[in-house]
């Protein structure tokens, strides 16, 4: 059989990593990055710490691939920012190894096909090469590939501030008082913060942290007045599990910031689903319909992100309707259904559409859903190589254990009880069990333990 090709769009850490795992399988990969280098959405959030140690965010196969470099492994309990991962750890894999050769920077992907075959062909699809147009400045490029895995993340397509998913009515019109995701507020974007009220919308960590921030940088310039704009009812959902949490950065996060809200250093508007932005003395008026609104200078909008779906339209994606998330995947994920903040593990199986030889990979690959870490999309990427490859047997094996969050979602009732992990912990095999005693109850022949 001749080498087959991948194409592989994004060069983040999922990205690289799929790429490293390709090419050990001895197959070909291209990279497709539509930034000017390896890791371009990560320099917009380098300020940030992450809360997974260095044991973590290092891929098996890239960190193979680096030895003979000379590659320092880092000490493996210490915690990066964005900035160290790309210093010591992404830049190094896109500019020392053989992945040099396979990464095309300022390549934006804006089309994905069958070659010859429309959406609504079927017979010899299968046989087809994938046909993906890019553009490069140069004009539009054309690169054929036996398989093609999508790790293209979902940075650059942020939630908007609106409760209905939409963006709130005045959003685009005040768009230079808004900033999305997780600025630098004590750092390069001190002068647009400092002496400021500043309204942060969201409960996820990207919203914890900012507003940490923004409460450090308070006790710096004092007129700093952080708010925390929260759609929810009740502010302890966004704590975490505290000491219960694997990951110990992440339940600290969630204890410190428990501990300011306490303390009175953030004001809280509980309730709060923005429906109208508009400009009142030169400052930003905030709606939650008609009957209240915050007067803030600066906006925040740290709601997630969703995947940027628009160049796939031609190809057969299986994904769940509520989250945009693959269809075995999406019970697993779903929020409103049953999580652990951390998903078991997963591959190929579950990240497989009705167009053979397509993945989705990475932060996309979760669609909707907060609960994604960088050490599931390297197993995802391990399993795909596998699959693409023909090792059917690697792809189904697990390899990873992932750390728990000591929060359970059961039937959209949360418990912060999880000594013992998520209604007994991780299922192991089935894609279709949300739990172990789930899945346990599922082989018995019962139609499962009930907290789904």
């Amino acid at each position: 059989m001749s080498k087959k090709t991948v194409a592989i769009v994004g060069a983040g850490p999922v990205g690289l990593a799929a790429a490293a795992q390709v090419l050990e399988r001895g197959m070909s990969p291209i990279v497709l990055e539509a930034g000017p280098e390896a890791g371009h959405a990560i320099r917009h959030w380098q300020h940030v710490q992450l809360f997974s140690p260095w044991e973590y965010n290092a891929d098996k196969a890239a960190a193979r691939l680096l030895a003979p470099t000379g590659w320092n492994s880092p000490d493996p309990q210490s915690y990066p920012t964005g900035g160290e991962l790309l210093d010591r750890y992404l830049m190094p894999l896109a500019t020392r190894t053989p992945l040099r050769e396979a990464i095309r920077i300022s390549s934006r992907v804006t089309a994905i096909s069958r070659s010859g075959f429309d959406k609504a062909k079927t017979k010899g699809r299968e046989q087809a090469p994938f046909e993906i147009r890019y553009q490069n400045g140069k004009g539009p490029e054309v690169l054929r590939a036996d398989a093609v895995i999508d790790a293209s993340g979902t940075w650059f397509s942020p939630n908007p501030a609106g409760s209905n998913g939409l963006p709130a009515v005045g959003e685009p019109e005040h768009a230079d008082h808004i900033a999305y995701g997780m600025p630098d507020v004590r750092g390069a974007d001190r002068a647009r913060y400092a002496g400021k009220t500043v309204a942060v919308l969201g409960a996820g960590h990207s919203a914890l942290g900012t507003l940490i921030d923004l409460v450090h940088l308070a006790g710096e310039v004092p007129d700093t007045q952080p708010v925390w704009l929260l759609r929810g009812a009740d502010p302890a959902k966004a704590f975490g599990g505290g000491r219960n949490d694997k990951l110990a950065a992440r339940g600290e996060l969630g204890s410190a910031f428990a501990a300011l809200v306490a303390a009175g250093k953030i004001r809280v508007e509980t309730e709060f689903g923005v429906t109208h932005l508009s400009a009142t003395e030169g400052r930003l008026e905030i709606s939650a319909g008609t009957a209240r609104r915050v007067i803030a200078d600066e906006m925040i909008v740290s709601t997630g992100f969703r995947p940027d779906l628009s160049f796939l339209s031609e190809l057969r994606l299986r994904l769940d309707p509520a989250i945009e998330a693959p269809a075995a995947l999406a019970p697993l994920i779903d929020p409103n259904e049953h999580s652990c903040g951390t998903v078991r593990p997963h591959g190929a199986r579950e990240l497989a559409h009705d167009e053979p030889g397509f993945y989705l990979a990475g932060m996309k690959s979760y669609g909707r859903a907060p609960t994604f870490l960088m050490m599931t999309g390297y197993e995802q990427v391990r399993s795909i190589a596998a699959d693409i490859a023909g090792d059917k047997r690697a792809a189904a094996r697990v390899e990873l254990v992932l750390p728990e969050t000591g929060v359970c979602t059961r039937g959209g009732l949360e418990s912060a009880d999880a000594a013992s992990g998520c209604c007994g912990g991780p299922a192991k095999e089935q894609a279709s069990a949300c739990c172990a005693d789930d899945e346990t109850a599922k082989k018995a022949g019962r139609s499962g333990c009930g907290c789904s």
